[in-house]
């Protein structure tokens, strides 16, 4: 049987009837279309080997190694997303998009459940298509002249933590001395797979909109965030044993919940290098 998409409420699909343990070519095809489609595919009930996921991500292209994440101690294309009992941060708990601080952004990233907590833990993914479309149309036009800069400096630099987060992401997050991106994209973009119109201006790494007075853009870039976390543009994905989450970076935020104290959260994230936006 082939696989089958449904598209989810306020953003993404659920993809079923496919192993990705053994993916066919045509199965790919058609998932890259989706993902542009729908800026995030859910799958459920998969085995993936670290080996598997791989392969997989390397259907997509080539891929990025983390600069600032942890590696698995035996491959180091996988990142890991890591939370012990005993920590109090989690990584990716505010909105953001991976990666846009790069002159090239990353297509995305391919996250799989390794370890999860009795309860919590959910990602929440917002569409940026749907935001867009849903601006007024002066926003729009005003947005579609603008550009921003985007920077990894204040987010994983060496100022970015205080003594206390130091301790407590050891071990997971490092590397702060690398933290030296820069980079200018449109405040709006045309999708690289579906040619439609995507906000790509993000809370976590985007310093300011280049072409405004620093208070304009500050109240510009504040009344997007506030458009873009609107709940019709969201959905919520409640990790399970063999769950995978693939989402296109240029067409979604995310963040990561962090309501389970006490317990511990593991993923692997391999991301998938992309291109620049126009």
């Amino acid at each position: 049987m082939s696989l089958t998409i449904e598209a989810a409420n306020g953003v993404g699909a659920y993809i079923s009837n496919v192993d990705l343990q053994s993916i066919q070519p045509e199965d790919i095809a058609r998932l890259r279309n989706a993902l542009g489609e729908y800026g995030v595919l859910f799958f459920r009930e998969q085995s993936l080997t670290p080996e598997a996921h791989i392969e997989f991500a390397r259907a997509f292209g080539n891929i990025n190694i983390n600069r600032f994440f942890k590696p698995t101690d035996t491959h180091p294309e996988i990142a890991e997303v890591r939370k012990e009992a005993h920590q109090a941060n989690n990584i990716g708990e505010q909105w953001h998009t991976d990666h846009s601080y790069d002159q090239e952004p990353a297509l995305g990233s391919i996250l799989v459940a390794r370890e999860l907590p009795s309860t919590g833990g959910d990602t929440v993914f917002s569409s940026m298509f749907a935001a867009y479309d849903g601006l007024p149309a002066n926003v729009k036009t005003r947005i579609d002249r603008l550009t921003a800069t985007h920077s990894s400096r204040h987010a994983f630099g060496p100022e970015a933590y205080s003594d206390d987060d130091k301790d407590d992401f050891s071990g997971r997050l490092g590397n702060t001395t690398k933290a030296t991106q820069d980079a200018v994209h449109p405040v709006a973009i045309v999708h690289p797979i579906s040619g439609k119109r995507a906000i790509y201006v993000n809370p976590d790494f985007t310093v300011r909109v280049n072409e405004l007075s620093e208070g304009d853009s500050r109240s510009l870039l504040d009344y997007l965030y506030e458009h873009c976390q609107h709940e019709q543009f969201t959905h919520r994905f409640q990790w399970q044993s063999g769950s995978v989450a693939f989402w296109d970076n240029r067409a979604t935020w995310h963040k990561a919940l962090n309501d389970y104290p006490g317990q511990a959260r593991l993923m692997h994230r391999i991301t998938v290098e992309g291109e620049r936006l126009h």
